[in-house]
């Protein structure tokens, strides 16, 4: 009995930690940039006296989905979107480099470059400053020009550039904020191959029907491993009548 209620125990558990990376793929549906979590179980036989009889599902590792999302159109001067592989070079809030696709840009009243989640983005030289400006211009190679207030129409000045790498995705971990960085702790250097495209967004790339579909099956097959529970403190109540009768 106690083998086949702790096998349902198991089940029931990493039912449960699916779930919780589902329901995170899900609430950022909407998420600018945004990469869905994937679990992968492998069932691993039990060791101890006697032969291998029992098998248990463990996490063998959270991976991520690299695949790129759709893009969208905005219009708006400060989106961009990156075209192929490529991440855009950020401050996280503990201060460390990290790397997003995140490209709904805005700036703060300091002039300073922020994307959606308010986390500063890395121009050539470090956080990008923007000064006052009538009108900006993002390049393909993500060169910020604007033209400054008072000034003609044709006089663009270029702020900076912003940073962009191409390290490989099996070189990237995400961290518990969602960000991404190198596994080796290093900053991945500049790619000058690295393109944008101005006035769009690359939206998550979270199937939803797909994680609707997955939320269905992770909810019955936990229903199923609590009812295997129920079925294993029957048969040992079953058991101890036995004994009791004997």
């Amino acid at each position: 009995m106690d083998r086949f209620l702790y096998i349902a125990m198991n089940g029931a558990s990493n039912a449960l930690r699916a779930q919780q990376t589902n329901a995170n793929n899900l609430s950022n549906v909407n998420t600018v940039g945004f990469k869905a979590q994937m679990d992968r179980f492998q069932s691993q036989p039990v060791y101890g006296p006697g032969h291998a009889t029992r098998a248990y599902a463990s996490n063998r590792q959270t991976g991520d989905d690299f695949k790129h999302g759709p893009v969208m159109t905005t219009g708006r001067e400060l989106d961009v979107a990156i075209n192929g592989d490529g991440w855009f070079a950020i401050q996280a809030n503990d201060g460390s480099t990290a790397y997003s696709r995140r490209g709904d840009f805005r700036t703060d009243p300091t002039g300073l470059l922020l994307n959606g989640a308010n986390q500063i983005v890395q121009g050539e030289g470090g956080p990008i400053t923007i000064p006052d400006f009538e009108s900006l211009v993002i390049g393909r190679d993500g060169t910020i020009s604007i033209r400054a207030k008072g000034q003609a129409a044709n006089t663009l000045v270029v702020v900076d550039r912003i940073k962009m790498v191409k390290p490989n995705a099996a070189d990237l971990q995400r961290g518990e904020d969602g960000l991404f960085r190198m596994r080796d702790g290093n900053e991945a250097p500049l790619d000058a191959s690295v393109t944008l495209t101005n006035g769009a967004l690359e939206a998550s790339n979270v199937n939803t029907v797909d994680a609707m579909v997955k939320m269905m099956e992770y909810a019955r097959f936990y229903e199923t491993q609590v009812k295997l529970m129920k079925v294993a403190e029957d048969n040992d109540a079953s058991s101890a009548r036995l004994m009791r009768m004997s």
